[in-house]
């Protein structure tokens, strides 16, 4: 009896203990993030003075390039290659706006007095990271300045239109995503399908304050893409087939599907009058507080169809969902969606919504397009 009550002791120190090893190592991590991204931008800082200071010819600067890439990486290897050298001369160029921010950070909101020069000095700026991490807000500061690795970093200064690149850096930071995640999101147009959903001002909302989720429509893509199927749409597959896909996949479907949906079940069975129905996937968004209805269709979009959904959601409002819940949502994927049936058959601000799906990445040159025909007819 004692040494098991011992050995419960231990395990519980140990669950503490761990906790606390696996904190400490996530924010080291972390602050080494800060300051690789922090030096990266203050060695573009030193290249972009040397060239407006010494007005030269650009074939001059890449010889200046190619000569610091083989010095520095002779003496401190790997990380100084003439493309990364690049990326961080760009780097700054579209993020040396922030520049002042940081000084703001590092001088006039600590305790302690810190000159300028600590932000222009790449070494000191790694050396006050290590020494002043402890500070209380400290790094919470900086992480509002830089809050992602050097290589979504890389990856968003590949991204010309500022309202696009930083609703990526928004909502890479908001939503966790790996680079991999990051990519598979630009790939698949997520800016450009969310705006197609918007007016001028909710454009700029995404630029300044990423995707926020308050309303039904906000959740709304167009169309939704899931390429991440494996299915061929060239070849035959059935309403069951998209379905079991899905399923097999539905961590990358939550994540298409976008924030706050949490997964519940799928051919949810009700009865109702002695006939039993079955909604395909039933989901819950914790930010809208409600059921997310999806109905798979690969045929053509009926107003039959459009009123069973209407059924579905009409059953899970009155008999489903808690007084405290907000209503029912219900979207059916389709292959092709027709405006105008949806329109006549629906009445306005209705909870139901027919949304088309692919099976391919689209072309980011076409939902431009797109983008830009709506944004003239708005």
């Amino acid at each position: 009896m004692k040494n098991k009550k011992v050995a419960m002791e231990i395990s519980a120190l140990l669950g503490k203990i761990r906790s606390l090893v696996t904190t400490s190592r996530k924010a080291a991590a972390r602050n080494i993030d800060i300051i690789q991204v922090l030096t990266n931008f203050n060695i573009g800082r030193v290249i972009v003075e040397h060239e407006q200071a010494g007005n030269r010819r650009a074939e001059y600067g890449q010889k200046i390039v190619i000569a610091l890439s083989q010095r520095l990486s002779s003496e401190f290897g790997k990380g100084f290659s003439r493309s990364n050298l690049e990326y961080m001369r760009k780097f700054y160029l579209m993020y040396r706006e922030r520049e002042s921010l940081i000084s703001q950070t590092l001088s006039g909101k600590l305790p302690f007095q810190v000159k300028r020069r600590v932000v222009t000095d790449q070494l000191d700026i790694s050396e006050t990271l290590s020494r002043k991490s402890s500070t209380p807000g400290y790094m919470q500061a900086i992480y509002a300045q830089f809050t992602l690795s050097w290589s979504h970093y890389v990856f968003l200064i590949s991204i010309d239109n500022q309202a696009e690149r930083d609703f990526y850096e928004i909502e890479a930071k908001e939503q966790n995503w790996s680079l991999r995640e990051l990519g598979r999101q630009f790939n698949s147009g997520l800016y450009e399908r969310l705006s197609l959903s918007r007016d001028k001002k909710g454009i700029k909302k995404l630029s300044k304050k990423g995707q926020i989720i308050e309303k039904p429509q906000d959740m709304l893509k167009s169309p939704y893409v899931l390429e991440f199927l494996g299915l061929d749409e060239k070849t035959t597959y059935s309403e069951s087939d998209l379905e079991s896909a899905i399923i097999d996949k539905i961590e990358q479907f939550l994540l298409e599907l976008g924030k706050g949906f949490l997964f519940e079940a799928r051919q949810k069975r009700f009865t109702f009058d002695e006939e039993h129905f079955y909604v395909d996937l039933v989901f819950y968004n914790r930010l809208l507080r409600c059921y997310v209805l999806i109905d798979l269709k690969i045929g053509k979009l009926t107003h039959q169809t459009l009123g069973q959904m209407q059924m579905y959601v009409n059953y899970f409002d009155r008999y489903a969902k808690r007084p405290d819940e907000n209503s029912t949502i219900g979207i059916i994927l389709c292959r092709k969606k027709n405006d105008a049936l949806v329109e006549i058959t629906l009445p306005k601000d209705d909870n139901v919504h027919a949304s088309e799906y692919q099976l391919y990445l689209p072309s980011k040159e076409e939902l431009k397009r797109k983008l830009m025909e709506e944004s003239i007819s708005l």
